[in-house]
């Protein structure tokens, strides 16, 4: 292929920005954008303009902000734009009408090593399982989420402290260098694609669906290493949550003490002054930051100074 594809740009959170902007350093022929409509946020519920809108004006690149992704005027629109290929980073699900029709189809890049982690939190539920490794993958959209077929990879150590927010910056940037490459690949024909069904049995693939409270939930009769990589996992948000002295308590950085609790498991044990720990199945959560309820997030030993045990 000669001339390059041009493409329509899909995503809205600022971890697409760094992909939006990684096409545009590589003199990709972006030729439009689609991305979230304005939601009322903030002090005084004010519309709120996605990160992907604010890059994309900043840019002057045009702009869609469809409420329905099946309207007939959406796809006028789209159309319009005459796309080779659509390139997908954290955006809705596509209807099959708009992702099927760019002669070359629709890219997605996923935050994990596809065929494991499918879903909307690869991030958090790599770290939460306790994993070493995880990655990006860039593949074709097909009918069934995060099933089509696999680009190219590229992999991340999980460093054992790592929360899920420190993984998602790194990401954002590995994910959109494999996007300028995966498009050159495609540009010069050198990219063969490889079916998920191929790496891995169906029964050994490890899922990452959206997370909901009772996901938060700590549950202390668990050993010390698992509910470490369970607060990891969900730092900074939405933040693993606990209860203590009867108050709604989130952990958001803890470390590890091997020493057998001598107190039942779910105990928050302090000195009152420099440190807080809460006894698990074969040690302690050392608690680093936290927020108590009604309180804002702080440093535990600044929280100590107020604290009071029942």
């Amino acid at each position: 292929m000669d001339k390059k594809p041009s493409i329509v740009f899909m995503g809205t959170p600022a971890f697409a920005v760094a992909s939006l902007n990684a096409l545009l350093e590589a003199k990709m022929n972006v030729v439009g954008v689609v991305t979230a409509p304005d939601k009322p946020g903030g002090r005084g519920m004010q519309l709120q303009q996605s990160a992907v809108k604010q890059f994309a004006i900043a840019h002057d690149l045009p702009l869609l902000q469809p409420e329905k992704l099946k309207s007939p005027e959406f796809f006028e629109a789209l159309s319009a734009w005459e796309p080779d290929i659509q390139v997908v980073v954290a955006f809705r699900m596509l209807p099959e009408k708009i992702w099927s029709f760019p002669p070359m189809g629709t890219l997605n890049v996923h935050g994990s090593l596809l065929p494991q982690y499918r879903g909307a939190a690869p991030i958090n539920w790599a770290i939460m399982n306790g994993e070493a490794e995880t990655g990006v993958t860039t593949f074709q959209l097909q009918h069934a989420i995060d099933t089509g077929d696999i680009l190219l990879q590229d992999r991340i150590a999980i460093t054992k402290n790592m929360t899920a927010g420190e993984l998602h910056d790194t990401m954002m940037m590995v994910g959109a260098n494999l996007l300028v490459k995966t498009l050159d690949g495609l540009i010069q024909g050198n990219i063969k694609s490889v079916a998920q069904n191929n790496l891995i049995e169906e029964a050994d693939i490890k899922h990452a669906p959206k997370i909901f409270t009772k996901d938060c939930e700590i549950d202390f009769n668990n050993n010390v290493q698992t509910i470490h990589d369970h607060v990891r996992g969900l730092a900074p948000f939405p933040g693993a949550i606990t209860k203590v002295d009867g108050k709604i308590v989130k952990l958001y950085s803890t470390t590890i003490s091997k020493e057998i609790p001598k107190e039942a498991a779910g105990s928050f044990v302090t000195d009152g002054k420099t440190f807080a720990k809460i006894a698990c199945k074969d040690g302690y959560l050392m608690l680093n930051d936290i927020q108590w309820e009604g309180k804002k997030r702080m440093a535990v030993v600044d929280f100590l100074r107020g604290y009071r045990k029942p």
